[in-house]
């Protein structure tokens, strides 16, 4: 993205994977915090075992977890995945 300053920026997102006791599926979703903000979130929330995990995606969807329940997240670089076709010359 280009600002008015001159100066590219860039946008951050990350995919944060959360991992549900006893439930065979994680949560995934891709979020516009930074890898440090994730991590504090889930610290903050992990501190209070009656309390809940909340992490909001990048189209704005709320995603709710009792912390007693959180089994483990993971943070990573969001993939910026290209759809189309490649043509042969």
């Amino acid at each position: 993205m280009f600002t008015s300053s001159g100066l590219n920026e860039v946008e951050v997102s990350v995919e944060v994977k959360v991992g549900i006791a006893d439930t065979p599926r994680e949560i995934v979703l891709t979020s516009d915090l930074t890898p440090d903000e994730v991590e504090s979130l889930v610290n903050d929330a992990l501190k209070n075992p009656q309390g809940t995990l909340t992490l909001v995606d990048a189209k704005g969807a709320r995603y709710v977890v009792p912390s007693a329940r959180v089994a483990y997240v993971e943070i990573g670089k969001a993939d910026s995945r290209r759809v189309g076709f490649a043509t042969g010359s």
